[in-house]
């Protein structure tokens, strides 16, 4: 699960959003959480270890330039401004999963984008 968040953002929202999108997820087979991935100047924020730690996976940071380098479906041309890639949790998402395909698009809700991809072995 790629994550992006606003610095408001609580660990109960993160956690919150990512339970939405696996419960709403259409796809085929079971979905397992492996991870939290995420830029990496924010993968040490309390918000995210927090969340982490409530869903008991580890978090991964990935820099611009690896999420940059990832073509995503729903680029943001505010978030590139932020933070130096058009993408957060969609890209996140991707290189989480060892550039697997996405199964959940980018979502947001209460501060938190989500999205999910799936590991490839």
């Amino acid at each position: 699960m790629g994550i992006g968040f606003r610095t408001s953002a609580s660990s109960a929202d993160i956690v919150s959003a990512v339970r939405a999108a696996l419960e709403s997820a259409n796809v085929e087979a079971p979905v397992t959480l492996i991870c939290l991935g995420t830029l990496d100047r924010k993968a040490n924020e309390p918000a995210v270890v927090g969340a982490a730690a409530v869903l008991g996976v580890p978090v991964l940071g990935f820099d611009t330039g690896d999420l940059g380098g990832v073509v995503v479906p729903h680029p943001s041309g505010v978030v590139h401004a932020h933070t130096g890639s058009p993408s957060i949790a969609e890209a996140a998402a991707v290189l989480s999963a060892g550039c697997g395909p996405l199964i959940i698009p980018k979502r947001s809700a209460n501060g938190v984008v989500v999205a999910a991809a799936r590991k490839v072995s």
